[in-house]
């Protein structure tokens, strides 16, 4: 036998410590020896990952309404942080495609700082799930919706990419789909052929170079080539200086938003959004990272360095930062040792400002718009939406609905709404999972085994019911059960519930399970619980069963033993005087 002193010694040291979970991976990497010849892997993994991340990092705070050094600058803070901190040795942080349509949307609304208090807002959201240990929660979002959601993205980044894909001249682009087509039809007019002829130019080249070697720097090559053949040819061709201007040589400094406190309040709900899209992005990465080199990482060490990377970011003028698939990925496979890998890479792409922000300003925005059509067409799942569609119409139908409201409404009421559907249709296959039977021995007959046979039946006096209940039982299935129950029109003596195989019930099954066992008290009929596990019957006492309208059996065979010796012993008393009712 075990002391409960052991118990308890033994349930203390399974349980990890906090600076088991809130370590960096950092730290880990370091102390198992860190040599050159590691170093030298890092760097030139970083390196790789910088040429990827340069053209991305700009391209995608141009898509989000934003100046392409507020990209640059995520990278560089962001990017840092997120590997410094860390949880997984070979996470790649920076601005994401998946954050375009709610940072656009943001700005839109509430302007750029209101933007900047958003997402510290999401910083602090983020450290709070970490440190609260959430992290593991974010997992439970449905398969469906996070490929959907990705799906609408795409869609609407693809299609803000037009009016430079075609360079289109515009006023002013919405943020928001359906506006934003009606403005693109309306410009069809300005079509700018150059423009044009260098996108597809751009897509070709980046297409073939993927198709040769797809470790190549592909993205960084044809910019660069875009942009020389661009100033050579005299193009008429918009670039990113005559937008944006020139941009900054050096990190800005450090400072605060500078907006009212209601603005606080306002942006509230997009801080939400970019917290759990950015929580999840990261996650994912993470995962895929973990299923590219067998490693594990910490996920609520994961989220902690988010946190602190988006409020680093937004203080600096930045996007929010989160965990990129694409790039962490392509860390891996540059055969990085660890998280110095990521924070080289900010280390690059910091040089990279420094050294040439005014070669930057002749980018052209056609070969930019062509490297997020690349980015958008890979986010699009396309295995995974086909197997959505044949496997379940149910997870189809959420898969759609997530995707429209992604597209014409909103990122965060898309995975709301979602994440609702998909909870639902859950609940209902666990209610269908949730398996009754009864197995009554009566005096006289025995009662069909199948329940729905057991429908409106008259027992004997003197019978006892054994009714099984398997697995988890919550308030989806209580009123089904609840229903089986009442169905049973006579009185028995006894009610056998055999609970063994219920390793759950929450507050409304058990308030229905409470509710029947009263009421068999009431009329005078004996209940056992049979099997039951301390969880569930703490949660039947706590949903208002009276500790003496039942007894407690470690079996159904025993309980059934007991009852019917009861029913016998009472059985002359019976006969004597009819049993009361209330």
């Amino acid at each position: 036998m075990v002391s409960n002193r052991a118990r308890k010694t033994m349930k203390s040291s399974a349980e990890p410590t906090f600076a088991a979970l809130f370590t960096p991976k950092l730290v880990t990497v370091l102390r198992e020896g860190y040599s050159m010849a590691n170093l030298r892997a890092d760097a030139l993994a970083g390196l790789t990952v910088a040429v990827v991340a340069i053209p991305l990092s700009m391209a995608i705070a141009i898509a989000s309404g934003a100046n392409p050094a507020a990209g640059l600058i995520t990278a560089i803070v962001g990017g840092f942080l997120i590997s410094a901190l860390g949880g997984s040795r070979f996470q790649i942080g920076g601005p994401a495609g998946a954050f375009i349509v709610l940072v656009a949307n943001t700005i839109e609304a509430y302007g750029y700082d209101g933007f900047l208090i958003a997402t510290i807002e999401a910083g602090i959201l983020l450290l709070a799930l970490g440190y609260f240990r959430l992290g593991t929660l974010i997992k439970y979002i449905p398969h469906s919706v996070t490929v959907a959601f990705t799906a609408g993205i795409a869609l609407i980044i693809m299609t803000s990419q037009m009016r430079d894909v075609f360079g289109l001249k515009l006023a002013h682009e919405p943020a928001a789909f359906v506006p934003k087509i009606e403005a693109l039809w309306a410009a069809r007019h300005s079509v700018n052929l150059s423009a044009f002829g260098l996108s597809v130019a751009s897509l070709g080249a980046i297409l073939i170079f993927k198709g040769i070697n797809p470790r190549f720097p592909g993205l960084l090559v044809v910019v660069a080539g875009a942009t020389a053949a661009a100033w050579a040819l005299h193009l008429p061709v918009e670039t990113i200086g005559q937008r944006f201007g020139a941009l900054p040589s050096s990190l800005p400094t450090p400072h605060l938003p500078n907006a009212p406190l209601s603005r606080f309040i306002d942006v509230a709900p997009a801080a939400f959004a970019m917290a759990l899209l950015g929580g999840i992005e990261s996650l994912l990465s993470a995962v895929v990272a973990d299923g590219m080199t067998g490693r594990r990482h910490r996920s609520n060490c994961e989220l902690v360095a988010q946190g602190y990377a988006n409020i680093a970011s937004a203080l600096f003028g930045g996007l929010c930062a989160t965990g990129t698939i694409a790039r962490t990925a392509t860390n891996v496979r540059a055969h990085a040792h660890g998280p110095v890998s990521g924070m080289l890479h900010s280390v690059f792409v910091l040089i990279f400002l420094l050294v040439a922000a005014p070669v930057l300003g002749y980018v052209p925005l056609a070969a930019l718009a062509a490297v997020l059509v690349i980015v958008a067409w890979n986010m699009v799942e396309k295995p995974e939406i086909a197997q959505i569609m044949r496997r379940d119409p149910a997870e189809a139908g959420i898969f759609l609905v997530t995707v429209a409201l992604t597209v014409f409404r909103d990122v965060s009421e898309a995975i709301g709404v979602g994440v609702t559907l998909g909870s639902l249709l859950f609940m209902h296959r666990m209610a269908s999972v949730v398996e009754s039977t009864t197995q009554t021995k009566l005096i006289e007959d025995d009662l069909p085994d199948d329940v729905n046979g057991a429908r409106g039946a008259t027992f004997e006096k003197g019978g006892v019911v054994v009714f099984s209940l398997r697995g988890p039982f919550f308030f989806g299935a209580a009123a089904s059960v609840a229903a089986v129950l009442d169905r049973i029109d006579g009185k028995p003596h006894g009610f056998v519930l055999d609970l063994s195989r219920v390793p759950f019930a929450d507050a409304t099954a058990a308030h229905a399970l409470s509710s029947f066992v009263d009421k068999a008290h009431g009329r005078g009929i004996r209940v056992a619980l049979a099997g039951v596990q301390k969880p569930v019957l703490k949660s039947l006492l706590h949903n208002g069963l009276d500790r003496h309208h039942f007894m407690l059996s470690p079996d159904a065979e025993t309980a059934r033993a007991k009852l019917r010796a009861m029913s016998a012993a009472a059985a002359p008393s019976a006969m004597a005087q009819p049993a009361h009712r209330q």
